[in-house]
Order: C-alpha cells, then structure tokens, then sequence
C-alpha cells in the first residue's frame, strides 16, 4: 500500500474515523489534506499529522466555498469524505423534517457537491471513498431518515462509479465506532453502550477508529475496486 507521493484530500478528516484515515495514508507515504468546518479542529489534527499534512476550513455547506478550496488545492489523488454527526432515532409521529433535512444536507448532498468540486482535479488513478452506514440492512423503528440516508450514499457511490469512470468510487458503511461522534453522550452512557452493543457482536467489541482507516485504506488503494461497499461492523447485520 505505498502511497508515496500521492494527495489524500480528507473531508471531516480531523476526528473521529477521518484523523484515523489521514494518519493511516500518512504511515503509507501519501500527504494527508484534511478539511473540517472549524479552525480549531484543524489545528488539532495538524498536531498529530507528519509535518508535511495540510489543514483546511470550510462551511460544507457553501458550495461556493467549497469550488475555492478544490480549485485553490491544485491536482490530487484521492477523496475521502467522512463528515457526518450521529443519526438521531426520529420516529415518524414525531418527526422534525428541518432536522431530517439537515442529515441529509451533511451525509449526502455534502458529500455530493464535494464530488462535484473534486472530480477535474482527480489524477489519473484516482479515487473517491464516501462513508455510508449499517442502517440500511438493520433497521428499526425510527431509523427510517438514517437508513434512508445510508441507503441514498450507497446509490450514490454506484451511480458515481459509473459516471466517473475510470476514477473509482467506493464507500465505507462502519457499524457503531467508539469515537468522538458519541461525546454529546455523558461518559457512562457511552461507555454502557459500547459494552452492550460489544457484547452483542460475533466479535464481541464495537469498532475502533483505527478498524475502520484499514477499509479506507484498502479502497485508496486497490485498483480493481469499484462501486462497491465494504461493511466493517463487527457482525452488527448478521445478528
């Protein structure tokens, strides 16, 4: 997996499963560019990065922005989109459509627009890996937004794999990581949580940040990958 010389431009790659991705293709030689909506954030990362990473801000949301980062970046390799919060139960008789929209303004169209703006900038060889989610397969009652979501990233990196061809298109779908996107959660919550969920897993633990880099890793770089969805989950759809 020697990624010497190659740009990895990683949005939401200063936390979580995207600092982990961006230290992962760091070990393999490639320059991590990671992009997060706050200074501070990318001030945070760029302090764990080799010397040479580069940090970036911008509203994920302004479109326009987000054309000026991609045309002020020059050529790259790789995409890696990761943004995203944690997907609220919302059950249907009390649904917020607002916030229903806001996920999806995040996980998808984000994601999407980033594509957009990325896509003429791609080297020869390169690849685009988008984050989706184990909603879709296991859902229950109030999970209709997040495994709607899930279920549009998934038509969406097939969709793109084809339109981008030969650049290739992937996405990760994680099963519950211990992470940053639980701090909203008081600390025994969290950790009550992971050890229930663990203990429900074939495997017996919840995912660490570091599991699932290795998957971004894989689709970064292996040549022959294309609009595909790799689960890394610990089990979570088969029980």
């Amino acid at each position: 997996m020697d990624l010497t010389g190659q740009r990895v431009v990683l949005m939401g790659g200063t936390s979580g499963i995207g600092l982990a991705t961006a230290r992962a293709v760091s070990a393999q030689g490639a320059q991590a560019v990671v992009v997060s909506s706050r200074q501070s954030s990318v001030d945070r990362a760029l302090g764990e990065l080799p010397q040479e990473a580069e940090g970036h801000v911008a509203d994920f949301a302004d479109t326009g922005r987000i054309g000026e980062l991609f045309a002020s970046l020059g050529d790259f390799d790789h995409l890696v989109y990761t943004a995203g919060e944690p997907l609220a139960l919302m059950p249907l008789e009390t649904l917020d459509i607002g916030a229903a929209r806001s996920f999806f303004d995040v996980r998808f169209f984000s994601a999407l627009d980033a594509v957009r703006a990325a896509a003429p900038r791609l080297r020869d060889g390169g690849s685009v890996t988008l984050t989706t989610g184990t909603a879709k397969d296991r859902p229950g009652p109030g999970w209709a937004v997040a495994a709607g979501i899930c279920g549009a990233v998934e038509a969406l990196t097939k969709a793109l794999a084809v339109e981008l061809a030969p650049v290739r298109v992937n996405a990760v779908a994680p099963g519950v990581v211990r992470s940053p996107l639980w701090s909203g959660m008081s600390e025994a919550d969290r950790d009550a949580m992971y050890a229930n969920i663990g203990a429900s897993l074939p495997v017996r633990r919840v995912g660490e940040v570091e599991d699932i880099a290795q998957a971004y890793l894989y689709l970064i770089s292996q040549p022959y990958t294309t609009g595909s969805i790799i689960t890394i989950d610990g089990g979570t759809v088969l029980v």
